[in-house]
């Protein structure tokens, strides 16, 4: 079955990347549309926009995730029931496909409700304690995204229809739309883990690998930047890019200084991907939407295959995740090691690779934009601090020596695993020109004073200085002493989020639903109510069959009773 879906999920992507590429030279868009039924002047309908995003965006989603289910073939091995995974998984694809090609708000509520259905299936699906908690935490973070999309659908009704895209050109002073737009931003955010629903998107690492190569790259995170994307003419409206953009920064900030501190290999990748979707949110909400989407697209294919090439290592290494076991990989695995560091280098926009494209405009047209300096600050830095952590990774996993059992042994021996990567490698190191070509075919020329043209190159470097200086032995030592103990967790936990979406929510409720069970269910409601009653019940029912049973006796005690009472009235 891994086989037929890959050749399939192939061919498909392959046709529908033509098809893109065809339309996008023509600009040409097909909308098929058709009456499910009406229900009081309002139209359910089944609606499918194809347009050059639409279709790019599918052949990416359905060529990596071709390349994820042929990885799979060898990765879930083990597995007894791969047929169920492999159409889980098919069933995630379908649903990311109806969310992509629905410009109505019920088409895309099929898919964005399967995605968050799904995605839970496959992140309780080894199962244990903690990845029932963290698909429970998945689910319910968002489930509050959905809830906004299902309001939006009952606001919506004032206009007749749910195609959003009919209504552009009036909605400027309507009020309705507002509030319809707010909660579209507020679902986008809890689908791309934006602050201050960030806690999920590391907690769903307990899915499995091939999985997250799916979810982090082009599916389920991306769900909430493309859906913004299709809705950024009423963002541009409404006004609602500065609380968007400030939310972006932070989000890329907060997980880009995390992940500087955590030893987890796939939660570093997994913080990376919520660093660059707060760099997808903060240039979208700037007002370049067209940028945004070239940023998501190179995003997705160097992260599939870093996420590829984690795999590969945690699958050699006996499922060991921790980056300090590691250590001179590349003399033992030379092909996962060339590309892991080329889609890190992708992922940091190092010159000619996919990421560069998309990252070095992004930041240039920062600098050219009107923001203030806290924003511009806080680009850069995070920035840097992407270097900083993709170069403490390298530090950790391929100098020194190898600090695994000395016993075991790894190789790149696996087709399957290796023919997954190489094929993304490929596109994660020619894709980024070519897709900067198609997207923008009139080159724009930025002209910047020098030292903001450097900029970008200098925070690159800077940034991977500082990765090698805290992966030091001795800064990290003194690091990790208890002096600095509580900046670390603080830095190292996400600001502390994980505690708040959990513990911080859900303790008060259950300690008072725990106080007030032992008051009221244990204790005066159990002697009031059915146990007390009970008791009374038991007593007064024993008080009158002793007066039954004893029924002779108290008619004698009666009569002698009257008799001495009369005998005392007569001698009276």
């Amino acid at each position: 079955m891994c086989s037929l879906s890959f050749f399939s999920l192939f061919l498909s992507s392959t046709l529908l990347f033509i098809l893109g590429i065809y339309y996008l030279i023509l600009d040409y868009n097909v909308f098929i549309e058709w009456e499910l039924f009406s229900l009081n002047g309002s139209m359910v309908v089944m609606t499918f926009i194809f347009d050059w995003m639409s279709l790019i965006f599918m052949s990416f989603v359905m060529y990596i995730s071709s390349l994820v289910i042929y990885y799979s073939e060898d990765y879930m091995s083990g597995e007894k029931n791969m047929n169920r995974f492999i159409i889980i998984v098919l069933m995630f694809i379908l649903s990311m496909g109806f969310l992509i090609i629905s410009p109505n708000l019920i088409s895309i509520l099929l898919g964005w409700d399967g995605l968050g259905l799904v995605s839970y299936c496959l992140v309780i699906y080894y199962q244990n304690v903690k990845s029932y908690s963290a698909g429970m935490l998945t689910a319910l973070s968002n489930r509050i995204g959905d809830v906004a999309i299902l309001i939006s659908i009952a606001w919506m009704l004032n206009f007749g229809g749910w195609n959003y895209i009919y209504y552009y050109s009036f909605i400027s002073d309507s009020f309705e739309m507002k509030l319809i737009t707010m909660l579209i931003v507020l679902a986008a955010m809890t689908k791309s883990a934006q602050i201050p629903f960030s806690s999920w998107l590391p907690a769903a690492m307990a899915a499995p690998t091939p999985v997250s190569a799916l979810v982090h790259s082009s599916t389920l995170v991306t769900a909430g930047v493309y859906l913004l994307i299709r809705f950024s003419p009423m963002l541009e409206v409404y006004n609602y890019g500065w609380f968007l953009l400030l939310i972006g920064c932070l989000t890329m900030f907060m997980a880009g200084f995390g992940a500087n501190f955590e030893f987890d290999l796939k939660k570093i990748i997994a913080l990376s991907t919520l660093s660059q979707l707060g760099l997808m949110m903060s240039i979208l909400a700037m007002g370049y939407a067209k940028l945004a989407f070239f940023h998501l697209l190179a995003h997705a294919l160097f992260k599939a295959l870093l996420f590829m090439c984690a795999g590969s290592m945690i699958h050699n290494l006996k499922d060991s995740q921790d980056i300090r076991f590691m250590g001179s990989i590349v003399n033992f695995m030379p092909l996962t090691s060339v590309c892991l560091n080329v889609s890190s280098l992708s992922l940091c926009g190092m010159p000619f690779l996919a990421g560069f494209y998309s990252k070095d405009l992004i930041l240039e047209m920062v600098c050219l934009s009107w923001i203030n300096c806290l924003i511009f600050f806080l680009f850069f830095l995070s920035t840097g601090l992407t270097a900083s952590y993709s170069f403490r990774l390298f530090y950790y996993s391929m100098s020194g020596d190898n600090n695994y059992y000395s016993s075991s042994f790894f190789n790149d021996s696996s087709y399957y695993i290796s023919f997954g990567m190489v094929a993304l490698l490929f596109v994660a190191v020619f894709g980024g020109s070519f897709l900067s070509w198609l997207i923008f075919p009139i080159p724009h020329m930025i002209v910047l004073p020098y030292y903001l043209k450097f900029l970008t190159i200098m925070v690159v470097v800077l940034g991977s200085y500082m990765g090698y200086f805290i992966s030091d032995f001795k800064f990290s030592y003194n690091l990790f002493s208890l002096n600095m103990l509580s900046f670390v967790s603080f830095a190292g936990s996400m600001w502390f989020m994980p505690y708040l979406s959990t513990n911080f929510i859900s303790y008060f409720s259950l300690k008072v639903g725990y106080y007030s069970s032992k008051s009221f269910d244990y204790g005066w409601g159990e002697l009031f109510g059915g146990q007390g009653l009970y008791s009374l019940f038991i007593y007064i029912i024993g008080y009158i069959q002793c007066w039954y049973d004893s029924n002779f006796k108290i008619y004698l005690l009666t009569f002698i009773f009257w008799m001495f009472i009369l005998i005392m009235l007569f001698f009276i």
